[in-house]
């Protein structure tokens, strides 16, 4: 988890649907509920969704296969259907694992409505899938995750539970998240006292994981820059005056300074858009929405059902 920076309530509920059943199978047995197949990672692009899925594997010591949703597809009959059926016993063969489908858009869209696929080749890829989901046993510890930017377009099949039943927002980092972002990407980087992660994390509103971790790989780059041009220069001074007292090997640039970050924010920009992030949003609360009675739920106390009961005269005795 520390690769992760923020994301806390996104982390504890991937722990609860796919680490616990893996550390403590006993305690699904006991309470008599078969474990979840997969969840649907949906959101922004940069925001941390890949990440996730090899941070879960790796906490609950999982094998982890990833495989982009294009890979699968080709141009030869039956060709893609077959590519489905061998990841998936790949999955199964190594399991405890986590399989992840990124870009799973490109391969499950609603089914007859993909433009110029004559053949039904998208549809054919998305049935297979479908079967292999409803072939995992529960003795096969193989757990799915789907990540998609575009949630809208996904055939409601693969949603249905026993599949891909759980959906996961990963919204872009608020102002919290963003600090432990910078300090995740920059925890093996030597950096100045001067440099204030917090006041970054509160002038990077909006930004993505992805376009923070670019804010950090290119200050690191001027920094190593610096450094480098320091090195040549001293060799340089060394050679047209050879005589002179040698100068002491100090590192001149030891560390990522602020001026690095202040010029790597010059070029800092945001890869998702405020219309982007409403979309998201407006999908999140629909799906909310249409779930369940949320906190409205609750058992009536005994005497009021007692009550109810008496005032029905149609109610059996």
């Amino acid at each position: 988890w520390e690769d992760v920076g923020g994301l806390d309530n996104v982390k504890r509920e991937l722990q609860e649907t796919v680490q616990y059943p893996v550390e403590h199978p006993e305690k699904f047995e006991k309470f008599g509920m078969s474990p979840s197949k997969g969840v649907l990672f949906y959101g922004p692009p940069g925001c941390g969704k890949t990440l996730l899925a090899k941070a879960i594997a790796n906490e609950c010591q999982a094998n982890f296969i990833s495989v982009k949703g294009p890979e699968l597809l080709t141009m030869w009959f039956g060709e893609s259907e077959a590519n489905v059926r061998e990841i998936f016993d790949k999955a199964r063969q190594s399991a405890p694992c986590v399989l992840f489908f990124d870009e799973l858009d490109s391969i499950a869209t609603q089914r007859g409505g993909s433009v110029g696929d004559a053949g039904g080749a998208a549809d054919r890829v998305l049935n297979q899938l479908l079967t292999e989901m409803d072939g995992m046993t529960a003795k096969k510890t193989v757990f799915i995750i789907g990540a998609t930017n575009r949630p809208d377009i996904i055939d409601s099949a693969l949603l249905r539970p026993g599949r891909l039943d759980q959906l996961i927002y990963i919204p872009l980092p608020d102002e919290a998240s963003r600090h432990q972002i910078f300090k995740a990407c920059l925890r093996k980087s030597p950096i100045s006292k001067e440099v204030d992660l917090a006041a970054l994390a509160r002038y990077t509103q909006g930004f993505s994981g992805a376009d923070i971790t670019e804010i950090c790989q290119r200050a690191c780059k001027y920094a190593i820059r610096e450094n480098i041009e320091k090195d040549i220069e001293r060799e340089r001074r060394k050679r047209e005056n050879p005589e002179a007292m040698e100068e002491d090997d100090i590192d001149e640039v030891p560390e990522i300074k602020a001026a690095h970050f202040e010029e790597s924010m010059k070029y800092a920009r945001r890869s998702v858009s405020d219309a982007d992030i409403r979309k998201y949003q407006l999908f999140a609360q629909t799906l909310q929405q249409s779930r369940g009675f949320g906190s409205e739920f609750r058992f009536p106390d005994r005497t009021e059902s007692a009550a109810a009961g008496a005032s029905d005269p149609f109610s059996s005795a």
